[in-house]
């Protein structure tokens, strides 16, 4: 059988196990050659030389290197050569020294044809020589009286030649998959038994083929030939069954191996990982922005960049690791062993850094990044279904988190117990009123006045205490909560605001609205609903949107928005200047106000770049499209006068004041004089009502 490890032609480094094993064989090889051909005196080389018989052999035998019958799960050009049945005749009729001359001719001119490296040819020709000598040692051991002349086995002397094939086989694969094993740094107990059944099969056929070919040979050299026949018949078969076999456990567009061959490979090195006590690790990765390539270039592009994917990928990993593609632009890479998290991120470095690459198609460059998920046998989970689950749930928050690499942490996966308990205890909390609103002032930059409040939900653990929005919003965000939540958070802050209204305290007050909610049919519904019932404005009620609501699905969050604004309700842009929304895009929409997320607020205090200048022209630019523009996260005096020389007209932070109860907001609000108030809220609702006025195609100021 050829080496399987062919499919990488750079040869194993100096001092590696592999190469002192590869360098070994090819010495006794060599030295074995060397000793049988001294058999042949020079007369009897040129009668060889002369003999038809041997260079139709030689034929056969060369055309046999060049069709291997490869197996299940072998590469392309490797497997056992149909050259087998030959080579092994004339062991049986001429002996060891003219076979193994014969062989070494064949393998040299069959590698360089096929553009094999120098060492894969030498090892070949090695590990060939090394088992017909072994085949050779038998024959003569159990027929010494026929061994000195060409000879024809007859009736019982068939048993020896089977004890001899055997022989052939068992040393040949021994020397082939201890390389294999060295290669993949996997057990060699493991590697033997890989595809022996039908390894047996194919090289069974093959050598029983050889006691008839040298019946052939004793008739005329003619016969010999007619052999190609059968062969030819048998290496289709062989051949059509492989293709099914590829077909039904590879993609068909990448090669790559599928799902279903990922699954057995991976529950296979699972099961060696329990016996040796080791770890197996698993990768998913998702590439980022693909569909915009498909939507933009069709999917005939798309289907050459996944074979660019796929090419690269498989020439990063280790030897032995697997890479498979699940669907669309998802794939899969097995690690059978893995010292640890550590490790499998240094091979998702890699990967990343290989796809890194700007791929060049149609005379066009395309910057690739994936979103790669980690998870390992058995620290994160016992088995393969939810070492598949976990890993999935890493590359969701590598994803959503633009991390690139995550390995799997429990407190991250939303079906984790603990995610499923806080669930449970959610809904009960919405169910007996345990949802808290605090309230956040707005102040004006240009004299300090109260602006506006914003609403940021609390809730009330019955053993925790008080929970804030990063410990319980991403299970609303996640479920089928999420409704619930909506109308409890309208309904509180509305019944306040009426409240706060009887009392004088006119500020309008913004509510966040999260991309399902922002998409779901039923909200525009359920914001007029709540305005009635509680006899609230629309004009006192603001709703935030962050920006990856707007850019998940943006024809949705445009038609979503639109049905807001046709019911009155003041509609902000939040947390911009987090990388992911446009200008372009917001010129587009019925916004009032723009909210500077503060990560881009703190750079306007920062002359050690030019941040400071990007924000100023953002900003800006937002109050050229008619918006005002508030800045979020002012921690220091210095950044409110930066951000009110901007042109913010609006801050709100831990500067002016952090979020309060409820109850607090009027003790807060009268300390800065409610004389003010009234005063307060005809200027913001004069500076919002002052852009709000829109023509077709954009913003239209008042005169």
């Amino acid at each position: 059988m050829k080496d399987p490890i062919s499919t990488r032609d750079i040869g194993p480094r100096a001092g590696t196990p592999l190469w002192l094993y590869m360098a070994s064989t090819m010495l006794a090889g060599l030295g074995l050659l060397v000793f049988a051909s001294l058999e042949l005196g020079l007369a009897q080389l040129q009668s060889l030389v002369s003999e038809p018989l041997l260079w139709v052999l030689l034929c056969m035998i060369v055309l046999g290197e060049l069709r291997p019958i490869s197996m299940p799960g072998q590469p392309p050009n490797s497997g056992t050569p149909t050259s087998l049945p030959f080579s092994f005749a004339v062991v049986l009729f001429f002996g060891l020294p003219v076979a193994a001359l014969l062989q070494a001719v064949a393998t040299g001119v069959g590698g360089f044809v096929s553009g094999h490296a120098g060492h894969r040819i030498a090892f070949n020709a090695a590990q060939y020589t090394l088992s017909l000598g072994v085949a050779d040692a038998v024959l003569r051991l159990a027929l010494p009286f026929v061994m000195g002349v060409p000879w024809m086995p007859e009736g019982g002397e068939l048993v020896a030649v089977a004890l001899a094939g055997a022989a052939y086989f068992a040393v040949n694969r021994v020397l082939v998959m201890c390389a294999v094993a060295m290669h993949e740094r996997a057990p060699l107990a493991q590697v033997m038994v890989k595809g022996l059944g039908q390894q047996v099969y194919v090289n069974g056929v093959l050598l029983s083929l050889a006691p008839l070919v040298v019946t052939a040979m004793t008739h005329s050299v003619l016969y010999v030939p007619l052999f190609a026949v059968p062969l030819g018949a048998f290496y289709t078969s062989v051949l059509l069954s492989v293709k099914r076999d590829h077909q039904a456990n590879h993609d068909e567009l990448t090669g790559l191996a599928n799902r279903a061959c990922l699954t057995v490979r991976a529950r296979q090195d699972i099961g060696h990982a329990q016996q040796r006590g080791s770890r197996v690790g698993l990768l998913l990765l998702d590439l980022d922005r693909f569909k915009e390539v498909n939507d933009t270039l069709g999917h005939p592009t798309g289907d050459r960049l996944l074979q660019t994917v796929a090419q690269r990928l498989t020439h990063s990993v280790r030897p032995g690791d697997l890479v498979a593609r699940l669907g669309g632009d998802e794939f899969a890479v097995l690690l059978p062993k893995v010292r640890d998290t550590a490790s499998a991120r240094e091979v998702a470095a890699r990967l990343r850094d290989a796809l890194a690459e700007p791929v060049r198609l149609d005379g066009l460059d395309f910057d690739l990044e994936a979103s790669i998920g980690i998870a390992l046998f058995p620290c994160d989970a016992p088995d393969f279904e939810l070492l598949m689950q976990r890993a999935d749930v890493a590359m969701y928050v590598a994803k959503s988190a633009r991390t690139g690499v995550e390995s799997y942490d429990p407190g991250k996966d939303r079906n984790s117990t603990a995610r499923l308990s806080l669930f449970s205890e959610l809904r009960r909390g919405l169910t007996e009123g345990a949802l808290e609103m605090y309230y956040q002032p707005k102040v004006c930059l240009s004299d300090g006045h109260p602006v506006g409040l914003e609403a940021l939900a609390r809730w009330r653990h019955p053993t925790r205490g008080l929970l804030t929005p990063d410990e319980f919003i991403p299970v609303v965000q996640q479920s089928n909560l999420f409704r619930a939540f909506t109308g409890q958070v309208l309904d509180t802050t509305l019944a306040r605001v009426a409240e706060w209204r009887q009392g004088g305290i006119d500020l309008p007050v913004s509510v966040n609205l999260s991309m399902r909610e922002l998409l779901d049919p039923a909200l525009p519904g359920t914001v007029n609903a709540a305005l009635r019932e509680h006899g609230v404005p629309p004009e006192q009620l603001v709703l935030e949107i962050g920006e990856q609501a707007l850019i998940t699905d943006t024809q949705a969050a445009t038609a979503a928005v639109r049905a807001l604004r046709g019911l009155g309700v003041g509609l902000a842009l939040d947390d911009f200047g987090t990388g992911h929304f446009t200008l372009a895009q917001l010129a587009g929409l019925p916004l009032d106000e723009v909210k500077i997320h503060e990560s881009f607020t703190a750079r306007l205090t920062d002359d050690s770049d030019n941040g400071h200048t990007v924000v100023r022209a953002a900003i800006a630019l937002v109050r050229a499209l008619g918006m005002s523009a508030t800045a979020e996260g002012v921690q220091t005096r210095e950044l409110a006068r930066a951000a009110e020389d901007t042109g913010c007209h609006a801050a709100q932070g831990h500067y002016f004041s952090p979020a309060l109860a409820a109850r607090d907001v009027p003790g807060w609000l009268g300390g800065r004089g409610r004389g003010a108030l009234a005063g307060a809220f005809a200027r913001h609702s004069f500076a919002r009502r002052r852009f709000v006025p829109r023509s077709a195609s954009g913003p239209v100021a008042e005169p």
